[in-house]
């Protein structure tokens, strides 16, 4: 699985916290499940919840978001583009420090990555595909 390490890279870049506190940031995968896809090979494809537990946060929420909605875009654009799924692709709690002076964040993120096994000469090679293109906007208002 790359995108638990992808979004790592992608908040500490992204987020000057973490930036400076990279320790600070436990990401964990919870909930996984593998789904064969049924063909002819052994592909298939990983759908699990990455939670993200940032603590002793001391800047705005927005300074979080900004980089996890950009990394959803480019990495899970099936989920952020469509109606149904985007209203449970992220979701995030925020809880005070006990001395109150900062924040715990938890982010969690309903993620999939789809897995090519090839065979070639008798050898197994997995291949992590990448994402489809974006799904046609049919569900939006195209405005002239």
């Amino acid at each position: 699985m790359n995108k638990p390490q992808s979004l790592y890279e992608a908040l500490v870049h992204g987020v000057p916290y973490l930036r400076e506190h990279p320790e600070k940031m436990r990401p964990s995968v919870r909930n996984g499940a593998l789904v064969a896809t049924g063909g002819h090979s052994a592909s298939w494809e990983y759908r699990y919840t990455l939670n993200v537990t940032i603590d002793g946060y001391d800047d705005e929420p927005h300074r979080l978001m900004i980089p996890v909605m950009l990394w959803l875009n480019d990495n899970q654009p099936d989920a952020i583009n469509n109606p149904a799924l985007r209203e449970k692709v992220f979701t995030f709690s925020i809880t005070p420090c006990a001395d109150g002076s900062n924040n715990n964040v938890r982010l969690s993120l309903r993620l999939t990555e789809r897995v090519l096994l090839d065979n070639p000469g008798g050898s197994q090679v997995v291949n992590l595909l990448p994402e489809p293109d974006r799904p046609e906007e049919m569900w939006t208002v195209k405005r002239k």
